[in-house]
């Protein structure tokens, strides 16, 4: 069973750790924003990093890695085309890796949030960066609606049990644009006041999982009545189908 945990930074970021029991004591690091909170844990608990993981170029899924891999000699996983600095080991699309023995990840495009934005799957378990949040999604930066429509429709094809490790404690908000767009979703309410009971706690909402995901996500659910027809009314005129109304309720969140 894959072991994770997340290590917030930066007020709303979570980076991930995983490990397995074939290798006590040793872990993988995901999109380390920053390198003082890993060390911190490291150092108190008498772990070791195996490799790092990277979804995508933004700095606050990258600027710790110069100072994680120089400090402990390890292989930086990530997007092809020599952009992100510290990236040894680039991967692509189908690449599988195994960052730690008794570890391995099939490597996903998922393309939209940028256009080189991967994922990792493996052992139930997606570490998804920005492409994919708890009831939402990333916004567009150099990648375009159309590619991040696929990518989440690619995601939501997984196993409902696969477990989605994403990369920011974004949900309260998302849920509440969610619940907006979809009124009459009764597991989408029930899962906000899970949710809103977890953060008055202090304890993450992540991880979800796909079936969740599938249940209460509008990102997920432009094919559904409900989202289609409020999304036709913020648009004021008729929508082709699931892609359309999903490009326009990216940007509805986006002005929101």
């Amino acid at each position: 069973m894959l072991e994770i945990r997340p290590i917030p930074a930066f007020g709303d970021n979570y980076i991930w750790l995983a490990g397995v029991p074939e290798s006590p004591g040793a872990v993988i690091v995901i999109d380390p924003g920053t390198a003082g909170p890993v060390i911190e844990v490291f150092e108190s608990e008498g772990l070791r990093p195996s490799a790092i993981l990277i979804t995508h170029r933004h700095w606050d899924h990258v600027d710790g890695v110069p100072e994680l891999a120089s400090r402990y000699q390890v292989p930086v996983f990530g997007p092809e085309g020599g952009h992100i600095a510290g990236v040894t080991a680039p991967v692509v699309d189908g690449t599988t890796v195994e960052p730690l023995r008794g570890l391995s990840f099939k490597v996903l495009a998922v393309p939209g949030h940028t256009a080189d934005h991967l994922a990792y799957f493996g052992h139930g378990t997606l570490f998804c960066g920005d492409t994919l949040f708890n009831a939402g999604c990333g916004r567009l930066f150099d990648g375009t609606a159309r590619q991040l429509f696929h990518s989440l429709q690619r995601l939501s094809e997984l196993p409902d049990t696969t477990r989605v490790c994403c990369a920011h404690e974004y949900t309260l908000d998302n849920l509440e644009f969610a619940r907006m767009v979809e009124p009459g979703n009764a597991d989408l309410a029930e899962y906000a006041r899970a949710a809103a009971t977890l953060r008055d706690r202090g304890l993450p909402t992540l991880p979800t999982d796909i079936g969740t995901q599938r249940r209460i996500n509008p990102f997920l659910r432009c094919e559904c009545d409900e989202v289609r027809a409020s999304v036709t009314a913020f648009a004021g005129r008729p929508l082709a189908g699931p892609e359309e109304t999903f490009k326009v309720l990216r940007y509805w969140k986006d002005t929101w």
